[in-house]
């Protein structure tokens, strides 16, 4: 990094700062998906809307409704800026919703799309976000069916918002869930991590680390069919966005009462991204990604899974970083090349907020 740059940058700027658990308003770090948006689902929202399907806060709900098995998912995306290396606010609206559907099991079907304008926006870029929302369902499979519009006076905003909902198919025998994870399951992620992370944090403070890093933004559900054909008796599925891998195993952790060890040197962390971490202090397992899912996998299952995700474009940096033991239940820890183990915890906020 030029030298001039490093003088002006001030590592703090992509940290949270960490507020008193007892914070009385709203801050950054109740979005940041760490343990202050934890509390707050757990502490207003679900006894406030207090029913069993909620209950089970996975990426999406499984619901019976006329005989079929359904899944339902509902995000919002407030990504800035909305333009970055390898996607846009669109794509992530789209392919967001796609994959927390997928994460159950389901094959995605039909989205909403509601978008919050703020006044003066050009509609040149209301344009451009909607065509990359079009491409993108088009890409996944999916049909924007329906959608909503409103507008919020200038500075009330930030541009352009959007909430996409969901729903798919799940297929008969399918039960995914965190609950799920047991010992001796095989955890596999599908590809190199960090890199949506780094791509924002770039874009957003002008910063260079030598090569152009691109968000990792893609439709997984293809991917999850590709394995559940080798398999219906997939454990568990996330895909680790915000607080990164760090946040997904630690909740799938939490949620079975069980262990997680992953082993440092098999987590495939690209140079890019590890060299912009290591310059600002950043761990890479809390960085998010946007086209990348962790998996519990039985272990007499793990090989066939594993090609079948590496033949698939998505899926073809697929890697073995761990597996679920009855040791340290509820906990996340990491072998490191030094011999040593170190604790992986669940993240107070984001390292780098606005990120999706």
């Amino acid at each position: 990094m030029p030298e001039q740059l490093a003088d002006t940058v001030d590592p703090a700027n992509w940290t949270c700062p960490a507020p008193l658990r007892d914070q009385p308003v709203v801050v950054m770090g109740h979005g940041g998906g760490g343990a202050l948006s934890a509390e707050l689902m757990e502490q207003v929202f679900v006894p406030a809307y207090g029913n069993a399907t909620l209950a089970g806060l996975a990426d999406s709900a499984v619901l019976e409704l006329g005989g079929a098995r359904l899944a339902f998912s509902t995000d919002s995306y407030v990504v800035r800026p909305l333009f970055f290396p390898g996607g846009s606010l669109g794509d992530l609206a789209v392919n967001g919703t796609v994959n927390d559907l997928a994460m159950s099991g389901a094959r995605p079907a039909y989205l909403s799309a509601a978008f919050v304008l703020e006044e003066g926006v050009e509609l040149s870029v209301v344009g451009r976000i909607a065509h990359a929302m079009g491409a993108a369902a088009k890409a996944a499979g999916v049909t924007i069916a329906t959608g909503d519009t409103k507008v919020v006076e200038s500075g009330h905003g930030d541009g352009v918002y959007v909430t996409t909902a969901g729903v798919g198919l799940v297929p008969d025998g399918v039960d995914i869930r965190p609950q799920r994870a047991r010992p001796g399951d095989a955890v596999i992620v599908s590809g190199p991590i960090g890199l949506h992370g780094v791509a924002i944090m770039s874009v957003r403070e002008g910063l260079e680390f030598g090569v152009e890093v691109a968000s990792d933004t893609a439709p997984l559900a293809d991917l999850v069919a590709a394995m559940l054909a080798v398999t219906p008796d997939i454990h568990v599925l996330r895909d680790p966005t915000r607080g990164g891998l760090a946040a997904s195993l630690n909740e799938i952790a939490r949620a079975s009462g069980t262990g997680v060890r992953l082993e440092e040197r098999a987590i495939p962390v690209p140079d890019a991204v590890a060299n912009a971490c290591g310059f600002l202090g950043l761990d890479p397992l809390y960085v998010a990604n946007e086209g990348r899912l962790v998996a519990f996998v039985p272990p007499s299952a793990a090989d066939e899974v594993l090609t079948a995700m590496r033949a698939h474009p998505q899926g073809v940096g697929a890697t073995l970083i761990g597996e679920c033991v009855a040791e340290h239940p509820g906990m996340v820890v990491v072998a490191t090349g030094l011999g040593g183990t170190r604790v992986v915890d669940l993240p107070l906020g984001e390292q780098l907020p606005r990120i999706c």
